[in-house]
């Protein structure tokens, strides 16, 4: 079991195509025609934007596709050096090129552009982004391309408690299944006995408490189960090391807090001003991973989980300089999978149904046997 939770920790990919055979469902057919689902994910993206922009108070803004390699701010996910950016130069006719990368994320940058655009307390941003994450395992919920809306807000120190991280959560949560009632007063065949509606209500939990009900099962048998009895949860504190020696999951030490202490439950003390809104797909009957948000750390916590990390040498970039020299806003902030809350809104039993992107022969091939419309 220690092999089986080491090797749980960093991304959630199935990892082979016989298991994922097995996953994707025999008898699907979806709810809506190719054509159909076009329209409906144009509807349900304009109403989230508007809805976020209304419920956080943020504005669009425009986001890189491209970095600096040295400035430190690009994403590096799992923070085990798993997951490695696409490097590249450009700048022809200059004598010394420019490293660049493609972004996995625009995590840490989203909170250098609130201080760009001078964004006061309880103002913020959100971007339609669009990343390339090469070293994922293509299944029906991964793909090399990521479409997110990724979004920062400025806060006070005051607000950098677990109580604000929670009326975020559930705000974001009403915007959410507020888009799910508007796909189906578009197309009321989504209303289905067959697989059941989001829940009107989110569920939270700490990793550690999710530990303790099946302290024996890797992370993600651990999240299966507990989605079976509670279908839309939050999952907090992911990244600080639990009661049984292991993170939840990897996650990066220079963009979320988890090692804040914020809960004390039968004398124990919890950590973590982060977490995950996962629901379960009833269609896969899997866990299904939305959206991945926290409070982000301050100089200290950064120094704290960096020496954690042993990548304290991250302190020495332009990024992390920002951070230690109060450059930058405290903010919260997070990402939102686009084509992840599609499959959910619109019950689609793969990613490739919403979005378009390259995948292997062997997937394209078990998809158009079990009637699985994947664009190319």
């Amino acid at each position: 079991m220690t092999n089986d939770k080491t090797a749980d920790l960093a991304g959630p990919g199935i990892g082979n195509y016989d298991d994922l055979e097995k996953i994707l469902p025999g008898d699907y057919e979806s709810l809506l025609t190719p054509k159909e689902t076009q329209q409906a994910l144009s509807a349900v993206k304009t109403y989230i934007e508007d809805g976020i922009s209304k419920e956080l108070n943020l504005i669009r803004v425009e986001c890189p596709l491209i970095m600096d390699r040295d400035s430190g701010m690009n994403d590096y996910l799992d923070r085990d050096g798993s997951r490695t950016p696409i490097d590249f130069q450009c700048g022809l006719g200059l004598e010394k090129k420019i490293n660049a990368q493609v972004v996995q994320a625009v995590t840490k940058w989203k909170r250098w552009a609130l201080e760009q655009y001078g964004m006061d307390v309880g103002e913020g941003l959100f971007t339609d982004m669009r990343a390339v994450r090469k070293d994922y395992f293509l299944d029906h919920d991964h793909s090399s391309y990521v479409d997110q809306w990724d979004w920062e807000k400025v806060i006070t120190p005051e607000n950098r408690t677990l109580d604000y991280l929670k009326e975020v959560v559930r705000k974001l949560w009403k915007v959410i299944k507020g888009a799910e009632n508007h796909a189906h007063e578009m197309f009321p065949q989504l209303k289905t006995d067959r697989w059941p509606d989001l829940p009107d209500e989110l569920v939270f939990l700490h990793a550690e408490e999710i530990l303790e009900m099946y302290p024996d099962l890797p992370r993600k048998a651990r999240e299966t189960e507990v989605i079976k009895k509670y279908p839309a949860i939050f999952i907090i504190g992911i990244g600080w090391t639990l009661d049984d020696g292991y993170p939840h999951e990897m996650r990066a030490a220079d963009y979320d807090d988890w090692v804040t202490p914020t809960i004390e439950k039968n004398g124990k003390l919890m950590h973590g001003l982060n977490g995950d809104i996962l629901v379960w797909n009833p269609i896969t009957k899997r866990r299904h991973e939305l959206t991945s948000m926290g409070i982000r750390v301050t100089k200290d916590t950064l120094v704290e989980q960096l020496k954690i990390t042993g990548q304290e040498h991250f302190l020495e970039l332009p990024y992390h300089q920002m951070i230690m020299n109060g450059e930058i806003p405290l903010t919260i902030g997070g990402g939102i999978g686009q084509s992840r809350t599609y499959m959910a809104i619109l019950k689609k039993a793969h990613l490739g149904e919403c979005s378009v992107t390259v995948w292997p022969k062997i997937l394209r091939d078990m998809c158009a046997k079990k009637k699985i419309f994947v664009l190319q």
